[in-house]
């Protein structure tokens, strides 16, 4: 199976980055890393998910998107033939209702593969 994780800014991005990874291994997945945020943060994240890989036998792609990253995820995907999406996201609110980033949201409703978060 052909992942691609999106990886952006926050903490929660590397840990379900480290869950997606572990599954990508166990199953030996394919995996491309989708690394957005601004300049600096498309470098701190690209370098960690590089080094991260270094750490694994998974054959890995990380790639950045530099603008607009929830268009590019999805375009990347059918691009690239991609079975999964698997994106970090999905906050609880107060009242216990999910709440999706503008990103998490715009994947959800374009893509044309199967999306999976992770919290």
């Amino acid at each position: 199976m052909h992942v691609l994780f999106a990886l952006g800014p926050g903490e929660s991005s590397l840990d379900a980055f480290e869950t997606a990874l572990d599954r990508a291994i166990e199953a030996d997945d394919d995996l491309t890393v989708a690394v957005f945020g601004d300049a600096a943060d498309r470098e701190r994240l690209a370098g960690q998910a590089h080094d991260r890989l270094a750490d694994t036998d998974l054959a890995a792609d990380v790639r950045e998107l530099e603008s607009e990253p929830a268009p590019h995820l999805v375009e990347l995907a059918e691009r690239e033939g991609v079975d999964r999406i698997v994106l970090p996201g999905g906050e609880r609110s107060p009242l216990g209702k999910i709440q999706l980033d503008s990103v998490t949201e715009f994947v959800l409703l374009n893509a044309t593969m199967t999306v999976t978060l992770i919290r």
